[in-house]
């Protein structure tokens, strides 16, 4: 992976186990935060007394939080022991979200949206560094799969729970239930998670370099360009049950939960792939895609292939998440602790895309183009993985050898 890991933190094994259990139920809480938001959209919209696309910015400021600011405040602490770092990214999380609880307006709301996204992409970069240091090298997958892992489970639960909270308690009270889970595992950490220094001697600017080497780019376009073919059809995915699988009614509620289900167990499987081999997951991550949405693409003919498709899109895109995230740290060698902010950041530049040329697609052609232009783009991304297979990390720099004495 790194440099930082030739100084690994002496761990015990129990609390190493906390301590993933610790991050993973922090990714799960700031998962099921901005989920959260996406079950309630029209409740705040009729409680605000503003349209519906008023209130969708909360969902864009926390993406643009999360894609510019957490890699600028990863950058920015980059060279700070990552408890700390970890810790209070969690804290200022949990004091942002009380913000709606307390009464905030909603242009209040929408600025404090824009920080939760920021302090958000710093708590996952802080969060999978820490993991990945307190385990065996051959572990370093499985331990991102944990911290991954969180997200994809929130996916699950977030938005129906976030609906279930809005209608039974209203949306304010919601995020008071944020608030307190965040503040449980902020307790915890405190008390389980190891202190893991920076590891890196390289200055700021050396840093930066080696992240956003040409290298790294290449690596995170792929992720883009995966990403933005499965939001392509996963943003529209009601609508492609509907219309085109003719699956509606309640089936669909089953069908979303299937599709959460299944990318938790993508995303936990995904670990182990990549610490078998992280280029060759990748590849076949990004073919598993494509091949999920060439079958969504057909999938007018049995609502049994679309379900599958669906599943398939679930498990693959969730799946390599962990291999992309492994590859984009390992080629950014000494630059890791801020590289492991960008996929975050990159993935969410691809679900922007996807979302609008689906879209787009969606005006011109009806859902089946929009399918169709997810596997698009989904198959470039198997051309881009192929031809980044080549690509190795820099060499670290060789320490000077001692001067012989005559």
């Amino acid at each position: 992976m790194s440099d930082r890991q030739s100084r690994r933190p002496q761990v015990g094994r129990s609390r190493v186990t906390l301590a993933l259990g610790v991050l993973f139920a922090g990714t799960f809480v700031t998962g099921c935060a901005e989920m959260l938001v996406m079950g309630m959209l029209d409740l705040i919209a009729v409680d605000q007394a503003v349209p519906l696309s008023a209130v969708g910015v909360l969902v864009s400021a926390n993406a643009l939080g999360i894609a510019v600011g957490g890699p600028t405040l990863t950058f920015l602490t980059a060279r700070l022991d990552r408890r700390p770092v970890l810790l209070t990214a969690l804290a200022v999380f949990t004091g942002l979200n009380a913000l709606p609880a307390l009464g905030a307006g909603l242009d209040a709301f929408v600025a404090a949206r824009v920080a939760i996204g920021a302090v958000e992409g710093l708590f996952i970069a802080a969060a999978i560094t820490t993991a990945t240091s307190i385990v065996p090298r051959e572990r370093v997958g499985r331990a991102m799969a944990v911290v991954i892992s969180g997200f994809a489970v929130s996916g699950a639960v977030g938005m129906p729970l976030g609906r279930l909270l809005g209608e039974a308690v209203g949306w304010r009270a919601s995020f008071l239930a944020v608030v307190l889970a965040a503040a449980a595992v902020l307790l915890v950490a405190l008390v389980v998670v190891p202190r893991v220094h920076a590891g890196t001697e390289v200055g700021l600017l050396g840093q930066l370099r080696s992240a956003l080497a040409p290298r790294v780019l290449a690596v995170l376009a792929v992720g883009v360009l995966l990403f933005a073919g499965a939001s392509a059809a996963q943003t529209y995915l009601v609508p492609f049950l509907d219309e085109m699988a003719g699956v509606s009614g309640p089936w669909i509620g089953v069908c979303l939960m299937g599709f959460g289900i299944a990318a938790a167990v993508g995303s936990f499987g995904g670990g182990r792939f990549a610490d078998a081999g992280a280029v060759r997951a990748l590849t076949l991550g990004t073919v598993g895609v494509t091949a999920s949405l060439v079958a969504m693409g057909v999938a007018g003919v049995s609502p049994v292939i679309a379900v599958a498709a669906t599943a398939g899109l679930a498990v693959c895109g969730a799946g390599v998440t962990s291999p992309w995230q492994h590859r984009v740290e390992d080629l950014a060698g000494p630059g890791a602790i801020l590289a492991a902010s960008l996929p975050a950041s990159a993935g969410n530049l691809g679900d922007a895309v996807g979302a609008f040329l689906g879209g787009r697609m969606i005006d011109v052609g009806g859902v089946p183009a929009a399918v169709l232009t997810a596997a698009a783009l989904a198959a470039l991304s198997i051309v881009a993985a192929i031809a980044s297979r080549a690509l190795r990390p820099a060499p670290l720099p060789r320490e000077p050898e001692p001067a012989t004495v005559h």
